[in-house]
This record gives C-alpha cells, sequence and structure tokens, in this order.
C-alpha cells in the first residue's frame, strides 16, 4: 500500500492511516518518499522502520521454520540492518534458541551414549557457568535416574550371574534401589531365577550327600522342569534303586 499525497506535501490523513495499517502489523504499507524538506525524511523514516519490521518478522518465520520443524539447531537469526532495540530482540531470540539447543544437545548425547551401552554418561545440570532450571532442571534429573538405574540394574544382574553361575556362589540376589515397572519386573525375574536355581542345586546336593553317606531315606522333592526334572528323576530312580538292593 503506497499512501500517496495530492500535493507536495505529506497528507496526515494518509501518514494515520499508514500508521494505523502498521500498527495492526501491515508491513506492506508505504509512503512516497518524492517530497520534498521534512516531509521526505518522515516518509523515509516511516518506510525504513516498516521494513525493519518485516525483516525481523521475515527473519523471525524462517527460525521458525529452520529450527523448530526442520532441527537445524545450529541456525540463527540475523538482521544486517537491526540496531538496537531491535538487534537486542534478535539477540535475545538467539540465545533463546541456544538456551533450548544445549539442554536437548544433552540429553542426545547420553541417550546415544546410553544407546551404545556406555552408561557412565550423566547430563550436566549446568552449562555455561549457569544452572539448569524448571523443565531443563527436571528432564535433566530424569535422565541421570534412568542413567543412574540402568547402571545399577546392570551391575547387579552382572554380579549375581557371575557368583551363581561362575563362582558357585548360591543365594546371591540383586538389590536395585528406586527401580520401579518394568526394570522391577526384570529384577524380580533375576531373583526369582536365581532363588530357583539355588533351591534346586541344594536340594540335589543335600540328596546326593546322603547317598554318599549311607543314607537313602531322602528324594528330591523341589519342584523343576525340563532337564533338571529329569535330573531329579534319575536321581530319585536311583535312590529307589539303591533301596531296594539294599533291602534285599
Amino acid at each position: 500500500m503506497n499512501a500517496h499525497s495530492p500535493a507536495d506535501g505529506l497528507d496526515r490523513r494518509q501518514l494515520v492511516s499508514a500508521l494505523r495499517s502498521l500498527r495492526r502489523g501491515d508491513f506492506s504499507v508505504r509512503l512516497r518518499e518524492d517530497l520534498s524538506g521534512p516531509d521526505s525524511e518522515i516518509a523515509q523514516l516511516f518506510n525504513e522502520v516498516v521494513e525493519i519490521n518485516q525483516q525481523i518478522t521475515d527473519e523471525l518465520g524462517r527460525l521458525s521454520i529452520v529450527v523448530g520443524k526442520e532441527g537445524k539447531i545450529t541456525q540463527r537469526g540475523r538482521v544486517k540492518s537491526a540496531t538496537g532495540g531491535w538487534e537486542s530482540a534478535i539477540r535475545s531470540v538467539n540465545e533463546l534458541i541456544e538456551d533450548m539447543v544445549q539442554p536437548t544437545a544433552e540429553v542426545a548425547r547420553v541417550i546415544g551414549a546410553v544407546a551404545k551401552g556406555d552408561l557412565s554418561q550423566s547430563m550436566t545440570v549446568e552449562i555455561d557457568g549457569r544452572a539448569l532450571r524448571g523443565e531443563f532442571l527436571r528432564i535433566g534429573k530424569v535422565v541421570n535416574t534412568m542413567v543412574e538405574q540402568l547402571a545399577s540394574f546392570a551391575s547387579e544382574v552382572t554380579r549375581v550371574a557371575r557368583e551363581v553361575g561362575t563362582e558357585g556362589k548360591l543365594g546371591g540376589q540383586a538389590q536395585v534401589k528406586g527401580v520401579a515397572g518394568t526394570w522391577k519386573d526384570l529384577t524380580d525375574n533375576v531373583n526369582l531365577m536365581a532363588a530357583n536355581l539355588t533351591g534346586q542345586v541344594r536340594n540335589i546336593a543335600d540328596v546326593t550327600t546322603a547317598v554318599a553317606s549311607g543314607d537313602l531315606s531322602k528324594k528330591i522333592t523341589v519342584e523343576v522342569k525340563g532337564e533338571i526334572l529329569e535330573l531329579k528323576n534319575t536321581i530319585n530312580t536311583m535312590v529307589d534303586q539303591l533301596n531296594s538292593f539294599a533291602s534285599e
């Protein structure tokens, strides 16, 4: 929209109309600059104000797309002609993007490490000397708690597997504090497996030790399945046969 003056001077009514358009956010409005004296300067300054508003609006729109939708987090706003308050506004937007990007990058770094099996990483809750706050701090604590629980779970499962399976130390149980949901289910299942194996091996050991000592009164009573059941039946049959042989 161009505000034309019927004479050499600036038409105040058209200036008011142009200002109202600007107030409504219409940055297409312009005043003709081929005037004389102060009127020309007023028109030129008005058009420059509209232009800088248009440039900033376009730049913010671009950032919302490339950063917010396309995920190009290295992009920053830049308007060459912006000075003073306009420059401060662009700088504030860039700082906002930076403040959003840094915690997000930290989360990605830690989760990426976890995906590779590295449970030694944790999310820093202080960036550039400033402590995280609000939702960023909450997310940081959640991520770190998750990593700690995973590390604790992995450590305990490894310990129990080594003690029971490799070192023969029966009765071991995984102790993982603060776990819930699936992690608790997994911990409980590992402990159940270890407890079942402990009960089975000890029962078999008791019976075979008794047989070796000449006591044929004991049998394996533990509830078992699969190959352990076959072993149970074999030993109990052996005890029955030994009893029968002894009675003969």
